[in-house]
């Protein structure tokens, strides 16, 4: 099923308006300045040390008042972050995946980088480590990397891609998380209604097709991807060789300012559309499929009785 983005996010935004508490007065309320957002971030008393150590290494140890993350210009997204947080107690749950386990990974830095603006934005970010992660297979179900990206997938809202291009393509690294994430557990789905966004990483000049398996990776998993995307090329130009001091952080570029842009536009849209997750996954075949196996079983107990 192809989604057309843009009349979902204005279906979606007269719905709000209309059956939500989630209405458009809510979501653009300017009544506080924006200028009184610099940040949503989630503070210590709110955060575990479990998950800030396993979970948040996006976070400096010595932040700076001088950070590009910290300088750019939100209001809108703040604004609406700040008013969903008002409205629901609940911060937006995104999940961070990338795909390579070189030391100075750039899918990872680039990761790292967009985990900023989602953390700075409200959310309850978390990044996976694919480390000791199996390589697909039937008898592993119950490895403990593999339960705990499940339960990651579960617990999210939204999902964050990032995948470095390796021979015109995604890196196996990235693509074998996604085949540990079943379509379906009974009758859970893990990933269908959620939105995603998508980022790649080139060692070349820019290319976009890890970004293009990554749209046909995120509509197999019944996902919504938002309609923007990063692609970085030569991504090791982007940041100060390493050892040099802030080697880990994005130089300024377009590339960066889309980056944000993307994460910008990858909140709205999970604050439109979180409300209605229940919704995008009630399908007429899987309740027809329930009512037949209804009926199989109604049948079946008449005849033992």
């Amino acid at each position: 099923m192809v989604v057309d983005s843009h009349a979902v996010l204005q279906s979606q935004a007269h719905t709000t308006s209309t059956a939500s508490p989630l209405n458009h007065h809510a979501l653009f309320d300017n009544s506080e300045s924006s200028q009184n957002l610099q940040s949503l971030a989630m503070p210590l008393d709110e955060d575990t040390k479990e998950i800030r150590d396993k979970y948040r290494p996006f976070i400096l140890d010595t932040p700076s008042a001088n950070d590009w993350v910290e300088n750019l210009e939100l209001d809108t997204a703040l604004q609406m972050a700040q008013n969903n947080l008002r409205l629901t107690n609940q911060r937006l749950k995104v999940l961070v995946l990338y795909g390579s386990l070189r030391s100075r990974s750039y899918s990872r830095l680039v990761a790292l980088e967009a985990s900023r603006i989602l953390f700075r934005l409200g959310c309850d970010v978390r990044v996976y480590d694919p480390e000791g992660l199996p390589m697909k297979n039937d008898r592993d179900h119950g490895h403990a990397k593999v339960q705990e990206l499940r339960q990651l997938s579960l617990w999210s809202d939204g999902h964050l891609w990032v995948s470095p291009e390796q021979h015109g393509n995604l890196t196996a690294v990235f693509k074998n998380q996604i085949d540990w994430i079943p379509l379906t557990t009974g009758s859970v789905r893990p990933t269908q209604g959620r939105t995603l966004a998508i980022a790649q990483v080139c060692g070349g000049s820019q290319s976009f097709n890890a970004v293009n398996s990554l749209r046909i990776l995120g509509r197999w998993m019944r996902m919504f991807t938002i309609p923007n995307q990063s692609s970085i090329p030569q991504a090791y130009t982007h940041f100060p060789d390493e050892g040099q001091p802030d080697d880990q952080r994005l130089k300024p570029s377009g590339n960066r300012d889309r980056l944000a842009d993307c994460m910008e536009e990858f909140v709205k849209y999970t604050i439109l559309m979180r409300p209605h997750l229940e919704l995008f996954g009630d399908r007429y075949s899987e309740r027809n499929e329930r009512r037949v196996k209804a009926e199989k079983e109604k049948a079946k107990l008449e005849a033992q009785g």
